[in-house]
């Protein structure tokens, strides 16, 4: 979401100058350039003017530290003040509520909040609570099935009535029947809707009224841009948000919206929805978004996905097996699908600190191609051939090209480069490593 401003940022600081000090002229080149950035990701004006004067303040004269240049000066106070402007993360708070406590979804129409609301509850539950489903949109077609269809998907309780009621009554008593089920939490899905709709905004109030929700999150889309602030505010104004959650931040969008809504509403950004898929949903933590706009890498979020996807058992045996030379075809083809769920490589690849820059150069589409053709060719393999390779004759390979699409050749480039890699573990259990004359030293030589 944030890639072109990332690249804007990172060639800002990179010629500011060389002296102890930062001079008023490098200062207002960087944060001319800056202020250009922030503006392209479709920040809004008044979030852009009130961010550069803030850093302007603190970095003309400033003194840099000994462990820094003057761009990476300029580049630490940047981030304090995009944190500040990104606020702290919120997390859900029900202290002030009973149960089954209530959070009410808003937003337009488009923006994603019938599946953020089957997200957020696998969050919930993934996180030890019961929560409870409520479908009360009843003006778009399918809405109330759609939601329907993703609570049986995720073996999610909940409550709907079609759409022949009211809104205000459905969720009246979706909260009873909640209530009934012993829920912990219940998530109202409502309508979409303009900021401006009186008539329907007034339903909501209602809503809220009789439900007394102890959250009101306002789901918009990441691509909004400049309109990002008006309706945070509208939303904002008549039912007073508690959060934010910002969907499709996988997309093409600027990343504009997640600044100037929080700096807008004075409201927590609560969680991101990374993906269509319902896993596809993190909470937002602005120390790790404000570190890779500025390229220095995410690595507690890498190391989180990794969780994920790998279960520590699984790869306690996949470490077992490297160091005996048993790695197979098979076992990589489980590690490169157990990658892909983690996201794109370019993406991996931004979370690791010094790397954004290799971002640049990687042709992310030609990777994913490469993963793909490589995914087909083992796949067209038998379980034998994937344990032994060697079995593979010319007509087994023609076989396997055939089956994944792909030329004979690159079934042989990819057999050869995964003998490579066994050759490299082999050289590794030894104590060897290339390129390093006498291997790794077993230990340290004592004093």
């Amino acid at each position: 979401m944030f890639e072109q401003l990332s690249n804007r940022l990172q060639s800002v600081f990179d010629g500011l100058g060389r002296t102890g000090k930062l001079t008023e002229q490098d200062v207002d080149t960087a944060m001319r350039e800056v202020r250009m950035a922030l503006l392209e990701a479709d920040v809004a004006l008044p979030v852009v003017k009130d961010f550069v004067r803030r850093v302007k303040e603190r970095a003309v004269g400033a003194e840099v530290q000994k462990s820094l240049k003057p761009g990476q000066q300029v580049v630490k106070i940047v981030y304090e003040e995009m944190l500040e402007t990104l606020g702290e993360g919120g997390r859900l708070n029900f202290a002030t509520s009973q149960k089954p406590h209530v959070i009410m979804m808003v937003g337009l129409q488009g923006s994603g909040k019938t599946t953020t609301t089957a997200k957020l509850a696998l969050q919930l539950r993934r996180d030890g609570r019961q929560p409870f489903l409520v479908a009360a949109d009843t003006y778009r077609p399918a809405a109330v099935d759609q939601l329907v269809t993703l609570a049986k998907q995720a073996n999610l309780p909940y409550y709907e009535e079609g759409t022949r009621s009211k809104p205000e009554d459905i969720a009246q008593r979706g909260l009873e029947a909640a209530r009934a089920a012993n829920a912990a939490v219940v998530i109202i899905d409502t309508a979409g809707r303009l900021q401006i709709d009186d008539t329907l905004m007034r339903e909501l109030e209602e809503i809220k009224r009789r439900t007394k929700p102890a959250e009101i999150l306002l789901v918009a889309d990441a691509m909004t841009g400049q309109e990002a602030v008006h309706i945070a505010e509208g939303f904002n104004n008549r039912l007073g948000i508690t959060g934010l959650v910002l969907t499709k931040v996988d997309g093409d969008a600027r990343g504009g919206a997640a600044l100037s809504m929080r700096a807008v509403t004075g409201v927590p950004i609560k969680f991101l929805g990374t993906s269509e898929k319902l896993d596809g949903f993190e909470q937002f933590y602005p120390e790790r978004l404000a570190q890779r706009i500025l390229g220095m890498g995410d690595v507690l979020t890498l190391i989180e996905k990794a969780e994920d996807a790998f279960d520590e058992k699984e790869a306690m045996k996949l470490q077992k097996k490297l160091m005996q030379n048993q790695f197979t075809l098979q076992d990589f083809l489980e590690q490169l699908q157990k990658i892909k769920k983690m996201g794109s490589f370019a993406s991996l690849l931004g979370m690791v600190p010094g790397m954004s820059q290799l971002t640049k150069q990687l042709d992310n589409e030609e990777t994913e191609r490469r993963m793909k053709r490589v995914e087909a060719i083992i796949s067209s393999m038998t379980l034998k051939e994937r344990d032994n390779p060697k079995l593979l004759d010319a007509s087994r390979k023609k076989r396997i090209a055939a089956g994944s699409g792909v030329e004979v050749r690159d079934v042989n480039e990819l057999l050869k480069q995964f003998a490579d890699m066994q050759k490299l573990m082999g050289q590794v259990r030894k104590g060897r490593f290339p390129g390093m004359p006498g291997g790794i030293p077993r230990a340290l030589p004592p004093r």
